[in-house]
């Protein structure tokens, strides 16, 4: 977590971004939009299934480690859970103490032995298809990741979650590629190159993150 002065709320943050990346207002609608899905998914108790092929893969890894922990700002466990972890002892208390508030988030890249499997037993485009009707319930959300939107397992995925009664968050490149009608909302990073994509992947995900950290922290 930074030392530095946080901006107040989501509002300001999602107006920092477009000052630092301005070539992205061409993104503001649906950027906005994919904050709305998550915040109430959220909200309502749900979790974020995230998906994406190497580059994409490490970037579901960072958005959920922003999730899953603080990020810009102290996230205190709730007042319930603190005392009955210190219920429990000096361990409990310890923990009470360090232990941060979090908001699901689920990189379904990361399940090595599950993914070889079923990789090997159904089909390689079905990895995150499997896992997202093994572990998504109607309002959770859906984020898939892939620059050029063809990423043939994401969108396996995608179909599955809107079968799931799912919401569905693309972030892709300008053309939008295969993924984009399937999704709720489909951000389009302005770039066609691989690496650029992934450039404004990172801050655009990085203000998300903290937008909802920031509504509910």
């Amino acid at each position: 977590m930074s030392g530095s002065e946080i901006p107040a709320g989501p509002e300001k943050l999602f107006e920092a971004l477009f000052a630092r990346k301005r070539e992205l207002e061409a993104c503001r609608r649906d950027i906005w939009s994919a904050y709305e899905l998550l915040r109430d998914c959220f909200a309502d108790g749900g979790k974020l299934l995230l998906c994406g092929n190497g580059g994409s893969c490490a970037d579901c890894d960072h958005i959920a480690g922003e999730l899953m922990k603080g990020f810009m700002r102290p996230r205190p466990l709730p007042g319930n859970v603190k005392r009955a972890l210190r219920e429990l002892g000096s361990d409990g208390a310890t923990m009470a103490d360090k232990l941060q508030g979090a908001l699901k988030a689920i990189n379904l890249c990361g399940h090595q032995a599950l993914n070889t499997a079923i990789a090997n037993d159904i089909s390689p485009s079905l990895i995150f298809a499997q896992q997202t009707l093994a572990l998504g319930v109607a309002g959770d959300v859906l984020m898939g990741l892939s620059t050029s939107g063809n990423a043939e397992n994401v969108c396996g995925a995608l179909i599955a979650a809107r079968a799931a009664g799912m919401a569905r968050i693309g972030m892709t490149g300008e053309g939008g590629g295969r993924m984009a009608p399937l999704c709720d909302v489909a951000i389009r990073a302005p770039a066609s190159q691989t690496y650029e994509i992934q450039e404004y992947h990172l801050p655009i995900y990085h203000t998300l993150c903290a937008m909802l950290e920031a509504h509910f922290f």
